[in-house]
């Protein structure tokens, strides 16, 4: 851990986190012994292969999964100490995520996509960040009518950014968000992400296999078997 990241204050952190699947023989550990800290205004990215551990971590920093062992806190808040109710609130009102596939409602309009979000977050207006707002942002405003099959692949992952966007979170977790996009796409997408993260202030992590899209990030860190180290 950098000086300058231990100095901020951490957003999410991970104490000595492991998490093990299964049991006996068929115990496998996903996580051993990690620690990182994500503060305010952070962008890392997490390389590594195929189940090295990324979306693991990824689900154990938003809260979507507790570690078999160690902590893992939300603003300095352990989130073992919270019921699944008090960790689904932190994770609606300030964490988002966006997924290697857009994940979109099929039968809703990409606007009802987003306004759908913010609804789930207690946070239909927030900062004055309506749908129309969060379309216009990403390039889709003249596409709020359509459905996800009338969309590109690149539309359709600028609208699930948009629609995480609407949470308006402190933190954005995106599990390799370009790996289904060719290479031109993909790269837009993550020149959108970084634009976007500057103009609104949240702090972004990407779990990417791809080095080239780890040299995007202000910080890297690799996985390797569950283990983490800097890059």
């Amino acid at each position: 851990m950098s000086v300058a990241v231990a100095a901020r204050t951490a957003l999410a952190a991970c104490a000595s986190v492991s998490v093990v699947y299964g049991r006996g023989e068929a115990q496998v550990a996903a996580l051993r012994d990690v620690n990182l800290q994500i503060a305010r205004g952070d962008h890392l990215a997490l390389l590594g292969r195929s189940g090295s551990g990324k979306t693991t971590l990824l689900h154990v920093l938003g809260g979507l999964l507790l570690p078999t062992s160690g902590t893992v806190s939300w603003k300095a808040e352990p989130l073992s100490t919270l019921d699944a109710a008090a960790r689904g609130r932190a994770r609606a009102q300030g964490i988002a995520y966006v997924f290697q596939g857009s994940n979109l409602f099929p039968n809703l309009t990409t606007w009802e996509n987003v306004a759908f979000a913010a609804r789930a977050a207690l946070r239909p207006d927030a900062d004055g960040l309506g749908p129309d707002q969060l379309l216009a942002l990403v390039g889709l405003l003249a596409k709020a009518d359509s459905l996800p099959a009338e969309l590109s692949g690149g539309e359709s992952q600028r609208v699930a950014v948009a629609r995480a966007l609407a949470q308006r979170p402190e933190l954005l977790l995106c599990d390799e968000p370009t790996g289904h996009l060719d290479t031109d796409t993909g790269a837009r997408v993550l020149d959108m992400i970084e634009a976007l993260r500057q103009e609104l202030d949240f702090a972004l992590v990407i779990a990417t296999h791809d080095p080239d899209v780890a040299a995007r990030a202000e910080r890297a860190v690799a996985l390797s078997g569950g283990r983490l180290s800097e890059e």
